[in-house]
């Protein structure tokens, strides 16, 4: 690293102080320079380290994510509909970068949630706010809210959250309310935010599903309009691991 890349990485990190008191050794002639550049540098890279790994840390701990799951130990097979030039591509998550969303299906066992907290841990690496949700958990957070009446101040939170995982969607009916929450945040996140949705139902079923025509058009067209739809296959793979 040389001496401009250390004063940036000073900056970057928002070392004022020590970012002009280097900038005004740097301005001094060489021979009065002292010899600690590479200390300095050494310094900085460790603190950078140090913030981005507090930061990781800290965002891992937020998304309450359900599995320790890594993506190197999720099973692909091009049988199962997930190859790993897929998983890859995902994994550089430039589908949040876009604000695109992740609809993952199929049956029980197949690793819908494993993956989505695989997907989820890899975005808390990359600086990204996640929060996970099985879909009971966001039916009773919005019950809750309604009943003290903090439901906007819970809506904006979810805002925050770069991605959000929506798991099991579909074992649950859902009433008026909580469509209309959803909605909501479809809405709030269209554009702004990606969503990760697993679910035992067929996509081609929700409609179905959510079974008010109106709001079942809305909630549909937010969520599957710009999504990456993955329908993994095969058996279970709890019996694969006994």
């Amino acid at each position: 690293m040389n001496q401009q890349e250390t004063l940036q990485q000073l900056r970057s990190m928002k070392l004022s102080g020590m970012a002009k008191r280097y900038e005004t050794m740097l301005a001094l002639p060489t021979h009065q320079q002292e010899d600690f550049h590479a200390a300095l540098a050494q310094l900085c890279q460790a603190e950078k380290l140090y913030r981005n790994q507090y930061r990781t840390e800290r965002l891992l701990a937020m998304s309450k994510l359900r599995y320790h799951a890594l993506l190197e130990e999720v099973f692909t097979s091009p049988e199962r509909g997930l190859d790993r030039p897929l998983l890859l591509a995902l994994s550089e998550m430039n589908f949040i970068e876009k604000a695109e969303n992740l609809i993952l299906s199929g049956l029980t066992g197949t690793g819908k949630s494993y993956l989505a907290c695989a997907l989820g841990r890899q975005a808390c690496l990359l600086g990204h706010r996640t929060l996970y949700m099985p879909m009971n958990k966001f039916l009773e957070a919005l019950a809750q809210t309604r009943i003290d009446g903090t439901y906007l101040k819970w809506a904006k939170q979810l805002t925050a959250n770069r991605l959000i995982i929506l798991d099991d969607f579909g074992l649950k009916p859902l009433s008026h309310d909580a469509k209309l929450a959803l909605l909501d945040l479809l809405e709030d996140r269209y554009g702004n935010g990606s969503v990760i949705v697993t679910s035992q139902l067929p996509v081609d079923a929700w409609y179905e599903f959510i079974d008010e025509p109106t709001l079942a058009d809305a909630i549909l067209d937010r969520l599957t309009a710009s999504a990456t739809k993955i329908e993994l296959k095969g058996k279970s793979l709890r019996k694969r691991k006994q």
